[in-house]
């Protein structure tokens, strides 16, 4: 019963997904013609507009484009934990023979483009920038297999969301650990006070969103001066969300069921408005509601529409704008480096893998899925961009050159790589009717 309430319906997610990927095209776009224009300076003027609280014992002022980075992708980074709990406990990812395949994909996807990295890369001031190839853009993948039509079965994107759920988990472990600054242990003690509160409440299935929301901002804040990535608290947080419901679904139809009767019992024909006892029974439906929701598929659901339309496009206007001009200074082998890691890495390494779990049956190839159709998963794993671009901001703080020869290895290898993907699976797929 909790596994049939809780999973959210697959398509709803994929079709906003692939809405999303479509105006992360577009807020790409918007970003490179803007930071090529007359009005380029506009653009570099406004992301680093500084905003901010001051005061004599606090101070908190970061340019605009650090508030999105740092603050609005805490809570994308939120919404994904959101996603990998739940797809650990009842999901895709809920035990070893369901994991198995994505797992070694998603492996193959991580190591082979690090590899890769380390071996193409002859600078070693560029050498931190290995985890730039890593990850996959799952909104701009599932747009390009959205493309496709009924050309791809549903099982064939199950996969590639489970492999980017996996992905995921590694991202957020990549950046947890490699790349944040010198860490303030004092203050990260400080900060698993609140977080172990809401972890023992959680497990007594007690879930208070105002405290959720007043803590999670202190956590975000000590994260933050401490040195650690502040989106890890993101992710943290979201572990710490309920995911069982206070009554299940069938006390639930029983109690509407009563509260339907008691309404119509108590209606008063000659009065045009609610009885005293029938706003009771409102007032009790809305109590009887929001027990039966999961607090974790609330926030889910709730925030996922924020992070597709809005959090990841502002994040692709804010960071996709490199200007091209004729004195520009870009570093040519880390922009090749990172294309190839993102196409060849990646197809080589998701395939490679793949193709290996099954050969050693440690997992299944999905129902109706062909070897062809996963060598074109695979170069549509090398689609980066939002973690990509992120990771690389990281990476390389402060050096714009760095930063925007990234961004053009990024924005061209997922170019590639989508279209080569979307040509293989379109040639090795046939039209379901």
């Amino acid at each position: 019963m909790l596994e049939r309430y809780l999973l959210t319906p697959f398509q709803r997610f994929i079709r906003a997904e692939s809405s999303s990927g479509v105006l992360l095209f577009g807020a790409t776009i918007i970003a490179l013609i803007w930071a090529n224009s007359p009005f380029s300076e506009s653009y570099n003027n406004l992301w680093q507009f500084k905003i901010g609280i001051t005061s004599e014992a606090f101070e908190l002022q970061k340019p605009l484009i650090l508030w999105i980075n740092d603050g609005l992708m805490a809570i994308f980074f939120f919404l994904i934990g959101l996603e990998i709990k739940r797809e650990l406990l009842i999901g895709e990812l809920n035990s070893f023979k369901k994991a198995s395949f994505p797992l070694f994909a998603a492996i193959g996807g991580m190591v082979f483009p690090l590899v890769f990295f380390f071996i193409l890369n002859k600078n070693p001031e560029t050498l931190d920038g290995w985890g730039i190839p890593m990850a996959t853009d799952i909104a701009f993948s599932l747009a390009i297999l959205r493309l496709l039509g009924n050309r791809i079965p549903l099982s064939i994107k199950i996969f590639l969301t489970a492999f980017a759920i996996v992905d995921d988990i590694g991202a957020v472990l990549v950046i947890a650990i490699f790349y944040s600054e010198s860490i303030n242990w004092m203050l990260i003690l400080i900060s698993m006070v609140p977080l172990a509160t809401l972890f023992i409440l959680s497990s007594r299935g007690i879930y208070l969103k105002y405290l959720v929301l007043i803590f999670g901002i202190a956590i975000w804040v000590l994260f933050l001066k401490s040195g650690i990535h502040p989106t890890v608290a993101g992710v943290l947080l979201s572990f710490a969300i309920p995911i069982r419901q206070k009554i299940d679904t069938d006390t639930f139809t029983e109690g509407l069921q009563k509260i339907e009767k008691r309404v119509k019992e108590t209606k008063d024909v000659n009065v045009p408005m609610l009885s005293r006892e029938q706003i009771h029974q409102l007032d009790r439906l809305e109590t009887w509601t929001a027990k039966v929701q999961s607090p974790l598929q609330q926030l889910e659901h709730k925030l996922h529409s924020w992070a597709a339309y809005f959090i990841m496009p502002v994040f692709a206007l804010s960071n996709a704008g490199v200007s091209f001009s004729a004195d520009m200074n870009f570093d040519y082998p880390l922009i090749i480096n990172i294309i190839i890691c993102l196409v060849a890495g990646k197809c080589i390494g998701v395939s490679l893998l793949s193709f290996l779990s099954v050969k050693i049956k440690a997992a299944d190839l999905p129902k109706g899925v062909r070897p062809m159709q996963i060598v074109g998963i695979a170069l549509i794993a090398g689609v980066g961009f939002t973690m990509s671009i992120f990771i690389a901001n990281l990476a390389f703080i402060g050096n714009v050159i760095y930063i925007d020869s990234s961004k053009v290895g990024i924005l061209t290898g997922s170019v590639i790589a989508g279209i080569a993907g979307y040509i293989v699976l379109r040639m090795s797929s046939k039209e379901i009717k």
